[in-house]
């Protein structure tokens, strides 16, 4: 366990994992990152990023150890922290791999918290989700809370009917093909170095993203459709969504306000299809990761989700809990 590029009060420990067939044959390494305190909370939040995303979200965890949660994140392999010399970034052509350190994270924080909760963002909620349905009978996490999760493909009717089996043919024979980038608008509104909130490494979050490669593209799509299938997710489930869609195509005013990566529709139409207990939550003004949102809508997303929380598994135990950020 090292000090965190985070700084003080944040601790990274990097998990070795299992070969992938990936890459130059260098093993893939995940990164679990975790507040340091003398007074953990006894429950725990683990969180995972998007596409083109890692954890930089410190005041998310300051906000919810107000409210008696504990903050862990990983870094997947190839993201981030994980990201290793003669491997792709963030590229995988199975979604369930990233099973092997989401459970050595969940299994870890169990022997430390009595209560654990996933918290998934973009596709990091579509893994989070597929990974809950494929644990479900073990019980492993209590519940399950998705920020804008990517549950469908937001495009024409042609890139969702057409190119879709297309892609999968193409991304089976040429993973690593480059089909697609992604606009620098979104990055550019949130980064401060361009006039946002946030300050993060853009070596491991660029504006313009990482190549979209056919081979991630195939294996995102056939997770959508096992969501659209039905899964049986078995803990409580919370879906959050900003209010409103915006162009993803260009720079414009709402880039912050709206959801100008997915489609809030979409989400709004599949979650209900995550399980038999499911509460969907659409936050007004909020941006396509709700933890970056503006100030009125970064609060309304962290009271809906310590509220659903503390709702489904009981208040936090007495002292462990302060007022809203």
């Amino acid at each position: 366990m090292v000090d965190d590029v985070l700084g003080p009060g944040w601790t990274a420990r990097t998990l070795p994992l299992r070969p992938d067939g990936l890459g130059d044959g260098t093993p893939p390494v995940a990164t679990l990152v975790s507040r340091v305190t003398d007074n953990p909370r006894p429950r725990a939040v683990l969180y995972v990023h998007g596409f083109v995303d890692y954890f930089f979200h410190d005041h998310l965890g300051a906000a919810l150890a107000r409210h008696g949660y504990e903050l862990y994140a990983l870094d997947l392999r190839d993201y981030g922290r994980s990201i290793r010399t003669g491997r792709d970034p963030n590229f995988t052509t199975d979604l369930s791999v990233y099973a092997e350190e989401i459970d050595a994270a969940v299994r870890d924080l169990r022997t430390r918290h009595d209560t654990v909760v996933l918290l998934g963002h973009s596709t990091g909620g579509l893994v989070a989700a597929l990974w809950a349905d494929a644990r479900t009978d073990e019980h492993l996490v209590d519940a399950v809370v998705l920020n804008s999760p990517w549950l469908d493909l937001r495009g024409s009717w042609l890139e969702r009917t057409v190119l879709t089996p297309v892609l999968d043919v193409v991304g089976r024979l040429a993973p690593r093909l480059v089909v697609s980038h992604l606009a620098p608008y979104y990055g550019q509104a949130l980064h401060r170095d361009t006039g946002g909130e946030w300050d993060y490494d853009l070596t491991w979050k660029p504006h313009a993203g990482f190549p979209v490669r056919a081979g991630f593209v195939r294996t995102v799509r056939r997770g959508h459709a096992r969501v659209a299938r039905g899964l049986h997710i078995g803990c409580p489930v919370l879906v959050l969504a900003s209010d409103g869609i915006g162009p993803d195509d260009r720079e414009h005013d709402a880039l912050l306000s709206t959801d100008s990566v997915l489609d809030p529709a979409q989400i709004v139409a599949r979650a209900p299809l995550l399980g038999d207990d499911v509460t969907v939550v659409q936050i007004a003004g909020g941006a396509h990761d709700l933890a970056l949102s503006a100030g009125q809508a970064r609060h309304r997303y962290v009271e809906e989700v310590v509220g659903f929380l503390d709702a489904r598994l009981g208040t936090p135990p007495e002292g462990q809990a302060g007022s809203l950020p």
